[in-house]
């Protein structure tokens, strides 16, 4: 199985010996993204090195095929046992945030020590509307698959949990999101899609490491459903589904927040 591409930062220099010594933060982008979307928020989480996963199909792992979840899992384990990583914060937006959550509720998993989610979907939970997914799915990426990238993405951004943007933004954004290559999305989307994801809220609620739900105050859909499932939730100002992109430095605050918050009550137990 191949390791995922990654960018490692090391901690700041001013950084303590202990949080030079102490756990990483990994970094999982969304659909379309890559590693390099996390800069801006693992810098400003400075004293903790990070690592900068590209996700298969993605950035420097355009070449890395995956057949689903349990894969994605087992490839995301691998690599971080190739950079040595033993003790680490897991933290992922939308299909980031959704295999964040399946990797940290399947399998044994030592050395997580909590995870972060960013606006992602805890499943479907019918057969039903896991069937209708998947057709909206296989739709989607027939269209990666054949049609102009510009043109397919212009009418992704139109989509209701892109609602907060303005033109200028999904202008920039499909700027920067045509760089992909359509197949590659095109095969993650199918594989990845929440018609394969199982409903994840009974072994979220079983998880014995603390977690987060993030989300832009403007990001309605995901802010009820945060209510609905009485998820953890940490809600970041002046921001829409992609919080950590609009607004990176209360995103950070709110990570390092968690951390230390974490990191307190691991230690008075």
């Amino acid at each position: 199985m191949m390791t995922l591409a990654c960018r490692k930062l090391d901690p700041h220099p001013d950084s303590s010996t202990r949080q030079h010594s102490g756990p990483w933060l990994v970094w999982l982008h969304g659909l379309l993204g890559s590693g390099e979307d996390w800069l801006p928020v693992a810098e400003l989480c400075g004293d903790y090195p990070s690592l900068l996963v590209d996700l298969p199909g993605h950035g420097k792992s355009t070449a890395v095929k995956t057949r689903g979840f349990a894969d994605i899992s087992q490839q995301l384990a691998e690599t971080l046992q190739a950079y040595g990583i033993r003790e680490y914060w897991l933290a992922g937006y939308s299909l980031g945030g959704r295999i964040a959550m399946y990797h940290a509720c399947n399998g044994h998993h030592q050395g997580l020590l909590g995870l972060l989610v960013e606006g992602g979907n805890l499943g479907l939970e019918s057969d039903e509307l896991r069937a209708q997914r998947l057709q909206h799915d296989r739709q989607w990426a027939q269209r990666f698959r054949h049609e102009p990238l510009p043109q397919v993405l212009a009418d992704w951004y139109q989509q209701d949990v892109f609602a907060d943007l303005d033109s200028q933004q999904r202008t920039q954004l499909v700027s920067l999101r045509a760089a992909n290559q359509g197949p590659a999305v095109a095969d993650m989307l199918e594989a990845t899609s929440l018609g394969h994801q199982p409903w994840l809220l009974p072994a979220l609620q079983r998880l014995s490491v603390p977690y987060t739900y993030l989300c832009g105050s403007r990001d309605q859909k995901f802010q009820q459903l945060a209510h609905q499932y009485q998820l953890p939730l940490r809600t970041l100002a002046r921001a829409g589904h992609n919080a950590h992109r609009a607004n990176p430095g209360a995103f950070a605050a709110q990570v390092l927040s968690f951390l230390s918050q974490s990191s307190f009550l691991s230690l008075s137990r």
